[in-house]
């Protein structure tokens, strides 16, 4: 896997797990300041998620990001 897509999958992964907290922290909170802080991480999850998956395509479009094939292990997310 080529550097620049595994730090993309890895930064996708990272999202899943910032919204995670986000849903997590947010069922947690006991007080307002709390809401605006998961509120905070989980509006730049989507924000860092949007971005990442539009390069993510442009990588595809240039053959960099391969498909699954028999034998070769799929580049997920």
């Amino acid at each position: 896997m080529r550097p620049c897509n595994q730090n993309l999958r890895k930064t996708l992964i990272l999202v899943e797990e910032m919204i995670a907290l986000a849903d997590q922290g947010d069922a947690d909170r006991e007080d307002v300041g709390c809401g605006v802080l998961y509120g905070i991480i989980r509006d730049s999850a989507y924000k860092i998620q949007k971005i990442a998956e539009e390069e993510k395509r442009r990588h595809q479009e240039k053959g960099w990001w391969h498909k699954k094939t028999s034998g070769q292990q799929q580049m997920r997310p």
